[in-house]
C-alpha cells in the first residue's frame, strides 16, 4: 500500500508501485499459456502495430521501440508460420512492407480475447467507470512516455 508520508515526493510511491506492478504482469504472462505455441509473446505487440496497415521493419522496430535486428527476427518467424506476409512498399516498390495475414488477424483477435478475459477476471470488484479511469491514466503515461523516449533518443543521436 502507498504510504501517506507528505515529507517524500509523489512520484517515491508511484515508482513503487509502478516497479510492483511490472513485476507482478511479468510473472503473470509467464504463467499464462501461449496464444500459439510457436509464437513468442514478445511479438504479440508487432501483430497488433501491423493490424493498423503495412509497414517496413525499421518503422515497426520504431513503433515497438525495440532494435531492427530483433523485430526483423520476430518477423520472420511469423512470414514462416503464415501470420505476416512481405510484399513490396507501395511508397517504394524497392523496398519490402510487412502486412498482417488474415491467419495473424484471428491470432490477434485470439490473444485480445483471452486478454479481455484474464482482465475481466482480475478486475471483477472494479466499476466500469474505475477501468475508464485507469485505462486514461495509462494512456496518458504511456503517452508521456513515448513522448520522453522520442526526445531523449533525438537528443541521444545528435
Amino acid at each position: 500500500m502507498p504510504t501517506t508520508d507528505t515529507t517524500r515526493p509523489v512520484t517515491t510511491d508511484l515508482g513503487d508501485q509502478l516497479v510492483r506492478v511490472v513485476k507482478l504482469l511479468t510473472v503473470a504472462r509467464q504463467r499464462q499459456p501461449r496464444q500459439h505455441p510457436l509464437v513468442d509473446p514478445m511479438a504479440y505487440p508487432l501483430l497488433h502495430h501491423l493490424a493498423q496497415g503495412p509497414m517496413r521493419v525499421s518503422a515497426l522496430a520504431e513503433a515497438v521501440h525495440a532494435d531492427v535486428s530483433t523485430v526483423s527476427r520476430q518477423v520472420s518467424t511469423l512470414v514462416d508460420l503464415g501470420f505476416v506476409e512481405r510484399g513490396p512498399d507501395p511508397e517504394d516498390r524497392r523496398a519490402h512492407a510487412l502486412s498482417i495475414g488474415e491467419s495473424g488477424l484471428g491470432l490477434l483477435a485470439d490473444i485480445r480475447a483471452g486478454r479481455d478475459r484474464w482482465l475481466r477476471q482480475l478486475l471483477t470488484d472494479w466499476t466500469d467507470d474505475d477501468v475508464r479511469d485507469l485505462t486514461g491514466h495509462l494512456a496518458r503515461l504511456a503517452g508521456d512516455l513515448e513522448t520522453h523516449l522520442t526526445t531523449t533518443t533525438q537528443r541521444d543521436d545528435a
